[in-house]
């Protein structure tokens, strides 16, 4: 395994998170190496469970309970939502208390990786409704886990000047990620564990090769922070008033992830509903629009946070990208036909890209405690990123009743909500 001086400023007694005597962020850059396997982690983990939410749970569903898919696909995108609202943030806390001599992160991708393709194989094999709500929660819970340490190790490792550029990595990864994981549950459509279950083998490799070569930290037990039932409850909670920055960055993100649910969770029913395409076609049709998309977020991703770090501004491109995609998802809403609706789902993508590269960059820079408390305050910033999954597949049944079975409705709803994530940028100061 790689230790590298800033691991040995952890293990000589010094403050954990990459901070120095003084607290600061040391002003060493990580090297393309690093970048490109910290990437492909993420890649790993979007392929096996995304995905799942666009094609797999969607085709479980009809396949079990034809007669009420919609709303047991919400139960099951919903409740799931709920473990990874409770996951992300508690394993977060967990990961910056942990004092394993293999380091503060390694665990829990570890643990993160083998739980996912546990949950995975329960999804592949279930009978019945509840069995694949077991294994979607499962799977939930773990890769939320992997998740907290991959976002923690981005506010550990990377200094400042670079978090565009590697948060721009970090974006082309997910369309990567599903992009691959779509094709190969398209591809082995006729196996259904084979479906899952090689997405979830590719993502424990990949987090395999960051355990092996990570330049972890390893925190001290003297130097462990308490954790009782006053901790428990603050890794769901970070003041508003202390740190508005943080609010209302929270809030733009919420708001951006509300219409991605939406789009995310109801694709597959929009598809077969509103636009009539047969059930057997969704696969292939998700997978090409999943292409398209996300080859736009794969470029977008990584010219908008080069451009950021370039020209020293973050509030500009995440408030702008959130309008862009608005637009999109009511392109998708009125679409007459596929081809309008991929045309939304490429300008959605050059959107997202812009969106998710800036942003993160944007969020650490206003992360409150980050040399003490990175992974655990970045999992209440990821509570908004899944409680929308757990809120919108609620509340969407709803809108759907009222609408007649409206997907036009129920996505220029969405579309408004991602609109306010646009104003919602503004009164951050902190940051350009």
């Amino acid at each position: 395994m790689v230790i590298d001086d800033a691991a040995e400023t952890v293990m000589c007694g010094r403050p954990p998170g990459g901070a120095g005597a003084d607290g600061s962020r040391p002003a060493r850059q990580v090297g393309a190496t690093f970048i490109v396997v910290y990437g492909m982690a993420y890649m790993g983990l979007w392929m096996a469970l995304l995905p799942p939410i666009l094609t797999g749970l969607t085709m479980r569903v009809h396949e079990l309970d034809p007669a009420h898919a919609t709303g047991s696909l919400s139960l099951v995108v919903g409740v799931g939502a709920l473990m990874a609202l409770f996951g992300n943030p508690f394993f977060g806390r967990l990961s910056d208390r942990t004092t394993s001599q293999f380091g503060m992160r390694r665990p829990w991708l570890i643990v993160g990786a083998l739980g996912g393709v546990m949950g995975l194989a329960v999804i592949a094999t279930a009978v019945s409704v509840p069995q694949l709500l077991l294994g979607w929660c499962i799977t939930q819970l773990a890769y939320n886990a992997e998740l907290a340490a991959l976002a923690a190790i981005f506010a550990d490792q990377v200094p400042a000047p670079q978090r565009g550029t590697v948060s721009g990595i970090v974006g082309v990864s997910l369309p990567v990620g599903m992009i691959g994981g779509t094709f190969l549950m398209q591809a082995l459509a006729d196996s259904t564990l084979a479906m899952f279950l090689v997405p979830g083998a590719i993502a424990l490799a990949c987090a395999f090769v960051l355990v092996w070569m990570l330049p972890d930290h390893r925190l001290p037990m003297a130097q462990r922070p308490r954790y009782g039932w006053r901790e428990f409850l603050g890794s769901y909670w970070i003041n508003p008033l202390r740190f508005p920055d943080f609010a209302w960055a929270w809030s733009s993100r919420f708001l951006l992830y509300a219409g991605i649910a939406v789009l995310m969770t109801y694709q597959g029913l929009y598809l077969i509903h509103q636009l009539g395409c047969a059930p057997a076609e969704v696969p292939r049709r998700i997978f090409l629009s999943t292409l398209v998309q996300f080859c736009m977020v794969a470029i977008f991703s990584a010219v908008g946070g080069g451009l950021s770090d370039a020209v020293g501004r973050r509030k500009t491109f995440v408030s702008g990208a959130a309008l862009v995609y608005a637009l999109a998802l009511l392109m998708i809403a009125f679409a007459a036909s596929y081809a309008w609706f991929l045309a939304g789902m490429a300008i959605g993508g050059i959107a997202q890209g812009v969106y998710l590269a800036t942003d993160l960059a944007l969020v650490t820079d206003v992360l409150p405690q980050r040399e003490t408390h990175a992974a655990g305050n970045l999992g209440i910033f990821n509570i908004a990123n899944v409680m929308p999954q757990s809120l919108m597949p609620a509340v969407a049944p709803a809108i759907l009743l009222a609408s007649d079975g409206s997907y036009a409705v129920l996505f220029v709803v969405a579309a408004m909500l991602v609109a306010l994530s646009a104003w919602a940028i503004v009164p951050v100061r902190g940051v350009r």
